[in-house]
C-alpha cells in the first residue's frame, strides 16, 4: 500500500540516484518550485546523483537552456535526460526511414539536428505529409487551440499509407501554469485509435531508462528512486523498472487528492490510486 511521506530527506539515505520528472515535479513551466529544488540540493549534497528525467521531445541542450529562466540552478542536478535524447536514437538509426512529415510547432526544431554520435549518417529530411516515409510528432502546432481531432484527416491519411509515428514526448497533457495542454502522446494515442502504428522512447518505455543509466554510468545495484506527478509515465514507468517511486499528487491528478494541494487527503489517494491499478511506494503532495 502507498505511503504518504511528507519530505524527501525522511527516505533519502535509502536510495543512491533519483530519476526524477521535470514539469510538475520541479516545476510548472513558468517558473521553478523553491522547496522541490532545495530537496533535490540536499540529496546531492549527502551523496546521491539527480537525473532530471523529462517527457520534453527537444533534446537536453535545450531544456537546459531554459533553466535559467525557470529558476533551477546547476547544483540541483547532475544531468538531464529527455524524451527527444531517446527518440533521436532511433530517428537517426533509421526507424522511419531519411524522408518524415514534422507534427510538431518550430520550436522543437532542435530534434532534428543530428547529436554527436550521429554525425555521420544520411541527413533526415523533412517533407510533406504526401512525400512521407514517416512522421515525427513533437506535439501539436499550436499549444494554444490544437487538439488531437483536429489532426484527424491527416493522420487517416498517414494510416492509409502505413506510415509510422515517432512519438518524441509520450506524456497525453501538462500544465502550463493554470492552463493544460496537449502533448505528442495524446496524438500518437489518437493515431492508434484510428489503427495506426505509434513508437515510443520516453516514459514509461524502457529506452529513456537505458539512456539514463548509461550517462550516470550507474553501477550493477545502484539504488534508484522515481519521482514523478504522471500516473501513467512516471509511476508506470518505474514498475516496469522494478523501481521504487514518489508519487508527486500536487501535479496533474491535484483536483483529485482534496482541497490542499500539499497534502492529499489519505482515502481519495487510495481510491484513486485503486481505479488506476498502480501502488507507487510513496506519495507526496509537492516534491520537498
Amino acid at each position: 500500500m502507498t505511503r504518504i511521506i511528507n519530505a524527501l530527506a525522511g527516505i533519502a539515505p535509502n536510495y543512491d540516484v533519483l530519476f526524477c520528472d521535470l514539469w510538475g515535479c520541479v516545476h510548472n513551466g513558468i517558473q521553478a518550485y523553491p522547496a522541490a529544488v532545495a530537496a533535490l540540493q540536499e540529496f546531492r549534497h549527502g551523496g546521491g546523483q539527480v537525473c532530471l528525467m523529462t517527457n520534453a521531445p527537444r533534446p537536453a541542450p535545450e531544456v537546459i537552456a531554459s533553466f535559467g529562466r525557470l529558476g533551477v540552478p546547476d547544483d540541483a542536478w547532475d544531468d538531464v535526460v529527455t524524451s527527444g535524447d531517446a527518440a533521436q536514437d532511433a530517428l537517426f538509426s533509421g526507424a522511419l526511414g531519411r524522408r518524415v512529415w514534422h507534427l510538431g510547432p518550430s520550436k522543437d526544431d532542435s530534434f532534428f539536428d543530428a547529436p554527436a554520435e550521429w554525425r555521420d549518417a544520411a541527413p533526415i529530411e523533412r517533407v510533406s505529409l504526401e512525400d512521407a516515409e514517416g512522421i515525427v510528432c513533437t506535439g501539436p502546432f499550436d499549444e494554444a487551440t490544437d487538439t488531437p481531432e483536429d489532426y484527424r484527416g491527416q493522420l487517416m491519411l498517414a494510416r492509409e499509407k502505413g506510415l509510422k509515428l515517432l512519438c518524441a514526448n509520450p506524456d497525453l497533457v501538462v500544465d502550463l501554469g493554470e492552463r493544460r495542454i496537449y502533448c505528442a502522446g495524446a496524438i500518437a494515442e489518437f493515431y492508434q485509435e484510428l489503427g495506426g502504428e505509434s513508437l515510443y522512447f520516453g516514459k514509461p518505455h524502457p529506452p529513456i531508462y537505458d539512456l539514463a543509466r548509461r550517462r550516470l554510468n550507474l553501477r550493477d545495484g545502484a539504488r534508484i528512486l522515481v519521482i514523478g506527478d504522471g500516473i501513467n509515465t512516471d509511476i508506470r514507468g518505474a514498475v516496469g523498472e522494478g523501481l521504487d517511486s514518489v508519487f508527486i499528487t500536487g501535479g496533474l491528478a491535484a483536483g483529485d487528492m482534496g482541497g490542499d494541494v500539499e497534502n492529499p487527503e489519505p482515502g481519495l489517494l487510495e481510491e484513486w490510486l485503486q481505479q488506476k491499478l498502480l501502488d507507487p511506494t510513496w506519495a507526496m503532495g509537492r516534491l520537498r
